[in-house]
């Protein structure tokens, strides 16, 4: 029998892996590629960060995923 699925687990990883692409260095490469794999972390970052924030719920075994992408209230 497999563990149950438990969606807060879930964005527990998220929230780790959003904190490994921000530590991870960068290769030894230079140039567009060097550019390219910049780009391709911040992605990474924000995607991750995103899931990592995100109000989670499993209802009737349907996942809810709530990310509040408004800006700040002053």
């Amino acid at each position: 029998m497999s563990p149950a699925f438990d969606p807060h687990e879930m964005i527990q990883r998220f929230r780790e892996r959003a904190d490994a692409v921000k530590r991870r260095g960068i290769p030894p490469v230079e140039g567009p590629e060097r550019l390219r794999f910049l780009e391709a972390a911040n992605i990474d970052f924000q995607d991750f960060a995103m899931l990592g924030d995100a109000s989670v719920a499993l209802e009737d075994g349907i996942l809810r995923l709530e990310i509040d992408l408004r800006p700040p209230s002053d």
